[in-house]
């Protein structure tokens, strides 16, 4: 990761994502770049072409509001890839950096969640890692059983693609989550362990790490595959935990009267050992 010139490498990759088509320029085989050419962004955004390649090569690495404004106009960033392209372009002091401590989930939000058998929850730590998780949790994916890192089981683990139905979606949310997670601070030591060792071993954790899209899923809806009750549609919701800067808790929820909520029901009575999990299941999830 080039930590030097995070602002131009984020800059180049959005450049090279979009689609001039889009802007009424040729596209296709009439281009010998991917993308936007730099002379092109520059027009776009109503600055001069030295001073955008000034900034892709990091010579200039704080532009104005105007500037960052008008640059996230022409990448179509939302409001999230804007306050991560302000962040990179913020000046900031670097601080010497200290030995993080070791996440620990507080006793009280553990037995919230205990308290929780009908709900699958479980908290992530800054990397992804699932800090805790309720019995239910891993009953539903088992990428969600404590001391998995998240990231590394979606793109290592050959059973994660059987588990998520939209394993492309999901690994592309996935990357994009921990960007989110990480803002500027891509020099952490264990985060560069992280998406050192995924680029090597991943093609497509490498290929979507280099897109630099920045996304934070607050709500949404997932589709398991699960080996007792098969397909599983499940909404979920996240929230910060306070005075636990970097983790979230997830909580997953099935409507009302759906298979999906039977289903939960079902792997809550296997969760709690009510029926061996060798059982035949033959409960009707379709009505």
């Amino acid at each position: 990761m080039d930590s030097a010139n995070q602002l131009g490498v984020f800059l180049r990759a959005r450049r090279e994502l979009a689609r001039p088509e889009e802007f009424g320029l040729p596209g296709g085989g009439q281009r010998r770049v991917a993308g936007l050419r730099r002379e092109e962004v520059a027009l776009l955004a109503g600055m001069s072409a030295d001073y955008y390649v000034r900034l892709e090569q990091g010579r200039d690495k704080h532009p104005s509001e105007q500037v960052v404004v008008a640059l996230a106009r022409v990448f179509a960033l939302d409001e999230e890839g804007m306050a991560h392209l302000r962040e990179l372009a913020r000046p900031t002091t670097r601080r010497k950096r200290t030995s993080r401590r070791p996440e620990r989930v507080a006793p009280g939000l553990l037995r919230l969640m205990a308290a929780w058998p009908n709900t699958p929850a479980l908290v992530l730590g800054r990397y992804m890692d699932v800090l805790a998780a309720n019995p239910l949790a891993t009953a539903v994916n088992s990428c969600s059983a404590p001391g998995v890192n998240m990231v590394r089981a979606i793109f290592l683990d050959p059973q994660a693609r059987d588990c998520y139905v939209d394993w492309p979606t999901i690994a592309a949310d996935t990357v994009a989550s921990l960007r989110a997670t990480a803002g500027a601070d891509l020099d952490d030591p264990r985060l560069t362990e992280l998406v050192g060792e995924l680029s090597l071993k991943s093609e497509d954790f490498r290929r979507l790490w280099a897109r630099h899209d920045v996304r934070v899923k607050t709500a949404g809806i997932k589709h398991f595959r699960n080996p007792f009750v098969g397909e599983l549609i499940l909404s979920y919701e996240t929230l910060t935990v306070n005075g636990a800067p970097g983790q979230i808790l997830i909580a997953y929820h099935a409507e009302p009267g759906s298979p999906a909520e039977r289903a939960l029901a079902l792997l809550g009575m296997i969760a709690a050992g009510e029926i061996p999990e060798s059982a035949s299941i033959s409960v009707d999830l379709e009505q």
